[in-house]
């Protein structure tokens, strides 16, 4: 007997890719997956969908597109190389800019494009991720069926973590079913930019596209660290690597190869299919990348999407950064204190939403004659200071103080990342440092000034010289010599 539907099984190996597509026909006869919106975005002179997965009537430009999309932010990671960083949480869950967490930017791209049923799938270390979004992205209503979600790891299909990518949507392939969604979103939360995702699906639908890759230029010495893709020159795609050592140049730009960006729009019946074939294909690796993507290419409309940049800043190059090793992520923030920064978290247009919490403005006191550092003043130059935060006749320059930061009398913090309840102790001084929650300073500590002795004291020290000291150090530590 034929099952109802996906979520009755307990493995992908009950299921042949057959039944799937009978299961899914005979759903698409009795059950309603269609929001009934004019049908306008299919001109009759072009090719069609696969009439194995019919699409509802929906465009973007009546709403109706983004109401029948499911969006899915992986958001899993470990973030290996941001250690000490991520040793007590995910890397989406990094702070980011003082007041933000990596995971924002991807959420707040997704309310800014309309996309307002996001599910946020997490493994590593998620406890402070899933406070993050509990407290600060629970403002949409549930009653027009909206909604950031956490999806914990189900372990349905077998007692196994996931494995890749494509995985994860396997081991929660019920849940995802349940949502009856034409369109799928697939996202990463742990990079840094700003998109509209709703140009990218409009784009997948004037290409009657079953996938639509997002793509942009990425270094040629730094291929190893992305999927590279090439095109043809309507943007189909003709090839894809992962993390290839290294890869051919794009047309017009022999410095630079086209990169895929981890963002994907699939036509969802057609990709739960995928998933179930992938789960009994012998020696995959169940990583889009690795295998669905390369598996396709040849039998089915892919496209690449050139990313578009909604970012305001002073920089007219697209910003989008991985931030996925420590210097990296400190160049990143360091951007943020430019007078005219490269990302712009001011602009009104493409707001940057976050949890704000509850805590009084920040404060600087004290107030004496004589040079900076040297004086008893509390003063912040070029900085970013969150509420809370209390600069007590210390000097600040260049540097991000994250909520209920305290820096003394006489203290020096310069082209520093201050994370939320660091202390600074009467006349430290701290220069190139990240500092992760809570670390007291002791008075007269030096952080940044002998990287050797810092290094002997356990700290890490990066390639480009800057100390990361982790949570909770305790202030023992800076005692060491």
């Amino acid at each position: 007997m034929l099952a109802r539907n996906l979520g009755e099984f307990t493995s992908a190996r009950d299921l042949s890719p057959s039944d799937a597509v009978k299961i899914r026909k005979r759903n698409n006869e009795s059950e309603d997956f269609s929001i009934p919106i004019p049908f306008r975005f299919a001109p009759s002179n072009l090719p069609a969908h696969s009439t194995e997965y019919p699409l509802s009537n929906a465009s973007l430009d009546d709403g109706g597109l983004v109401r029948d999309v499911l969006t899915i932010v992986l958001a899993g990671g470990r973030g290996t190389r941001l250690d000490p960083l991520t040793r007590h949480r995910a890397k989406p869950a990094v702070p980011f800019g003082g007041l933000y967490r990596i995971i924002d930017f991807t959420l707040s791209n997704c309310i800014n494009s309309g996309l307002r049923r996001v599910v946020v799938m997490t493994q590593y270390k998620a406890r402070s991720l899933d406070r993050h979004i509990r407290q600060g992205w629970s403002f949409l209503s549930n009653e027009l069926g909206e909604y950031v979600e956490v999806l914990p790891p189900q372990q349905r299909a077998n007692e196994e973590w996931y494995r890749g990518t494509a995985d994860a949507l396997y081991h929660n392939i019920y849940s995802l079913e349940t949502e009856k969604k034409d369109l799928t979103l697939i996202l990463a939360g742990d990079h840094i930019y700003k998109m509209d995702y709703g140009e990218m699906i409009q784009a997948h639908l004037d290409n009657h596209a079953d996938l639509t890759v997002g793509c942009i230029p990425v270094p040629r010495a730094e291929t190893k660290h992305f999927g590279i893709v090439t095109t043809a020159s309507d943007l189909r795609l003709t090839g894809f690597l992962e993390k290839p050592a290294t890869a051919d140049p794009m047309p017009g730009d022999p410095h630079s190869s086209l990169g895929s960006m981890g963002i994907y729009v699939f036509n969802t019946e057609w990709l739960f299919d995928l998933l179930i074939e992938d789960q009994n294909a012998e020696g995959s690796s169940h990583d889009f990348g690795k295998d669905i993507i390369p598996s396709v290419i040849g039998s089915h409309r892919v496209f690449a999407y050139p990313f578009r940049d909604r970012n305001a800043g002073a920089d007219p190059r697209p910003y989008w950064r991985d931030v996925g090793t420590i210097d990296a992520y400190y160049q990143a923030n360091m951007d943020l204190v430019d007078v005219v920064p490269v990302l712009n978290l001011y602009d009104r247009g493409w707001p940057i939403r976050t949890l704000h919490p509850q805590l009084p403005p920040p404060k600087f006191v004290h107030y004496a004659a004589g040079l900076p550092g040297e004086a008893k003043r509390g003063e912040a130059v070029d900085s970013m200071v969150c509420a809370g935060s209390i600069i007590s006749g210390g000097h600040v320059r260049k540097s991000i103080l994250s909520p209920n930061v305290r820096v003394n009398s006489f203290a020096k913090v310069e082209e520093s990342i201050l994370f939320e309840g660091v202390k600074i102790g009467r006349k430290a001084k701290v220069r190139r440092a990240i500092i992760d929650k809570g670390v007291e300073v002791p008075e007269r500590a030096e952080v940044g000034y002998n990287l050797e002795l810092d290094r002997r004291r356990g700290f890490t020290i990066t390639e480009s010289g800057i100390v990361v000291i982790a949570k909770g150090e305790p202030a023992a530590t800076f005692s060491r010599v």
